[in-house]
């Protein structure tokens, strides 16, 4: 199978399944004109341990784990297979570059996973699995967290990070549209560091980026990013990073997501004969 491109999917609220603006079709749109995944793992901030965990269960549960929204949300579900066997493949990748992880059998799907998968894959038709984050991370840990389960891509596994382009809960208006201009600053930074895979810059994007740490007072949700970077890599048969917008939400909610590591349209025809 031919490696896959990686993913960066900013989730926003639980109340995106619900409220799909911009955002919710484009990750539809993207559903239908990728390969057909042989599975999706995603890195959630809604997932944090200690040390890396792999979910190895064969039908995840769906995990309403937020309160206070729209009680509709709360029967939603998402009902996709997981794949023990990926998922043994992604714990034994990552004890190889040195990451202490182990199995959980019990680890259902966040709604950092469930949510955006609920649009890119609306059947729940493909197998997913989640992979923890480890609490103690920093830029150039995230990436190489992404470059540990890099080579799952050549066996069919969509890579996806899971996070939040701009989180900054406090200043959330779930009522004013407007967004924050700050937010606007930081994710076009963002986006020009991305499309044109400068990593390394990406890497120490909350000492170089506009007002970095106000878009990211905590760093859980920018970390997934470094994930899909990492996992994509920078390789001169990979063209540039596509911004998917999905504009900005209650004031303060980036919703762009990232392809990241597509082949080239050169690339492909070789590979394809």
């Amino acid at each position: 199978m031919s490696r896959l491109p990686t993913l960066f999917i900013s989730h926003g609220a639980p109340s995106f399944a619900l409220e799909p603006g911009t955002a919710g079709p484009a990750l539809t749109a993207l559903g239908q004109q990728l390969p057909r995944p042989a599975a999706v793992l995603v890195v959630s901030p809604h997932w944090m341990t200690l040390e890396p965990r792999v979910a190895t269960t064969a039908a995840a549960q769906t995990l309403h784990d937020f309160g206070g929204f729209d009680p509709a949300l709360y029967e939603l579900g998402y009902p996709a297979p997981g794949q023990p066997t990926l998922a043994r493949r992604a714990l034994a990748q990552l004890r190889a570059a040195g990451w202490p992880a182990k199995a959980d059998p019990d680890w259902g799907l966040d709604h950092g996973a469930w949510v955006p998968l609920h649009f890119l894959y609306p059947q729940a038709d493909v197998p997913v699995f989640q992979v923890s984050m480890p609490m103690e991370l920093d830029g150039p840990g995230a990436y190489a967290y992404g470059q540990a389960l890099a080579p799952l891509r050549h066996e069919g596994v969509l890579i996806v990070g899971s996070g939040s382009l701009t989180h900054n809960l406090r200043e959330v208006r779930f009522h004013d549209p407007d967004a924050e201009p700050y937010v606007v600053e930081f994710a076009q930074w963002i986006a020009e560091a991305v499309v044109a895979q400068d990593h390394e810059r990406l890497q120490d994007a909350m000492h170089q980026a506009p007002h970095a740490r106000r878009a990211h007072p905590t760093l859980e949700h920018f970390w997934p990013l470094l994930v899909a970077a990492g996992a994509a890599g920078v390789d001169p048969k990979q063209g540039a990073a596509r911004r998917l917008s999905g504009g900005v939400v209650h004031g303060a909610l980036s919703m762009d997501s990232f392809v990241l590591g597509e082949a080239t349209r050169q690339a492909r025809g070789s590979a394809g004969g």
